[in-house]
């Protein structure tokens, strides 16, 4: 099963009250996008700490006249003595939507704003800059096609000398990339991808957070599989330096690693031919990439040590908040991967009891307070344990079947997924067991899946394993809602 995240799932299955179903599964995807926008993993960007010259952002709360803006474009525009006080009172007023709009369809604007933008005083290059990041966080999409032409001179910029105005134009490029595919072509043809690799590499952390989301505002766009991957990002040599960066002791901080590790899930997940990111089972082909050379840029190694390490933390209570942001798109990525490349699973096994471990304690963790990441985690051990002897034996021989056990009860996709271990670990017998649990809930839902699934081994058990060819959606139909 390769995972993706788009919502388009359907079910094969015609059962009472299957569209009702479907459509619980895609209000609950979309409150995932919502919640990824909130916990800005895709949402543009808007970093408040860049004002650069130490003052204090007021936040414009009240609305404003076209007249009022106009007075402020004519101030910046003919180069009176209050031009920077003129652009600081820009930069406010373009935190609303309305004044954005006003400002775009006065004649020139963005020309002047450009110009400004590439003074040689550096007090009013930045806050030019700041007035164009308001403008490219704006949710209309047409405002990031008037600033086009500002573009070439972000791109230049990037190999300036100042890190918080190399920051400030990534930002602005990512936030312009995010919705307008002609901006993106544009971008690609001025070298976009090449910038960003230099940038990957900079010694200064918000640089690389930086560049690492502009990156993945471009590998999310739809054509990514087609136009973005094969020919920008591959040949400029970007994932070692993306799963370099996957390391939870980085000088650049747990940020910077989950920008880089939905980077590497869009490459690795991108499905060329239609240009969106794989649903289903299939060839090593249909992944976009050469997941052979993936894996020998130790992209699995890396993986694996990062999550080891994260459930070690867990466990001994030293993380920071937000350590799930960061253990879902890694193991999103790390599931996609092993399913994709027969021979990944084997660069997995070494560390068999240490991975099983962690995504115990992620699913223990996690279980009330970010279910998305337990489901995650399940669906990363069904991956491994399905045909596996090596990993069903090491979760008895550590005991870590009382764990999934306790998922059983929870709706949300999380029982069906444990029932899916289940079956993976020779289901009949660690079902037999869990018939005698002392929790009498358990017992029940136990002796439930018994006799729905295993009764008559042959029907069930085929049954049972649709779940893992279906498709990569959470089989909702199943759900043990009772």
């Amino acid at each position: 099963m390769i995972r993706g995240t788009g919502p388009g799932i359907r079910s094969r299955n015609r059962v009472c009250g299957v569209e009702e179903i479907k459509a619980r599964r895609r209000q609950q995807e979309r409150a995932l996008r919502k919640a990824r926008k909130e916990k800005q993993l895709v949402s543009k960007r808007l970093p408040r700490g860049l004002q650069g010259d130490g003052e204090e952002m007021e936040i414009r709360e009240t609305s404003v006249t076209q007249e009022e803006v106009l007075q402020l474009y004519q101030r910046i525009q003919h180069g009176s003595d209050d031009r920077l006080a003129a652009l600081r009172s820009l930069h406010q007023v373009l935190q609303l939507k309305e004044a954005q709009q006003m400002f775009v369809r006065f004649e020139n604007s963005i020309r002047v704003l450009i110009g400004l933008f590439t003074s040689n005083l550096a007090s009013v290059q930045l806050k030019a800059a700041q007035c164009l990041l308001e403008l490219s966080h704006s949710d209309d999409p047409s405002i990031s096609l008037v600033c086009l032409p500002a573009t070439p001179y972000l791109l230049t910029y990037l190999s300036g000398q100042s890190a918080k105005f190399t920051e400030l134009c990534l930002y602005i490029l990512g936030n312009l990339a995010a919705e307008n595919e002609a901006v993106r072509n544009q971008l690609l043809l001025q070298g976009v991808i090449q910038a960003l690799a230099i940038c990957l590499q900079s010694p200064h952390g918000a640089v690389v957070e930086a560049a690492a989301y502009s990156l993945s505002q471009m590998l999310q766009a739809k054509e990514a599989g087609e136009k973005i991957i094969p020919s920008a990002v591959l040949e400029a040599n970007l994932t070692p330096h993306l799963i370099r960066l996957l390391d939870l002791d980085s000088e650049f901080g747990m940020q910077t690693a989950v920008e880089c590790a939905w980077c590497l899930h869009y490459i690795v997940s991108r499905k060329p031919q239609e240009g969106r990111l794989i649903k289903t089972v299939c060839c090593l082909s249909c992944s976009g990439v050469n997941c052979e050379c993936m894996i020998s840029q130790n992209l699995i190694r890396q993986a694996v040590i990062l999550l080891i390490a994260l459930g070690k933390a867990i466990e001994s209570g030293i993380t920071t908040d937000g350590v799930e942001l960061l253990i879902y798109p890694v193991a999103r990525c790390l599931g996609n991967l092993i399913v994709s490349n027969g021979p990944a699973r084997s660069k997995v096994q070494p560390h068999a009891s240490d991975v099983l471990r962690a995504l115990s304690t992620f699913t223990s963790r996690f279980l009330q307070s970010r279910p998305f990441v337990t489901r995650e985690c399940l669906w990363l051990l069904n991956n491994l344990t399905a045909g596996d002897e090596q990993f069903c034996s090491a979760i008895f021989h550590l005991n870590l079947v009382p764990v999934f056990l306790q998922l059983i009860p929870f709706s949300g996709g999380i029982n069906t997924l444990a029932c899916v271990s289940f079956a993976n670990q020779s289901g009949i017998s660690a079902l037999e067991a869990i018939q005698y649990n002392s929790n009498e809930e358990i017992r029940v839902r136990a002796n439930y899946l018994m006799d729905r699934y295993f009764t008559h081994k042959a029907p069930r058990c085929l049954e049972m394993g649709k779940f893992l060819n279906l498709s990569i959606s959470f089989p909702f139909w199943l759900i043990l809602d009772f």
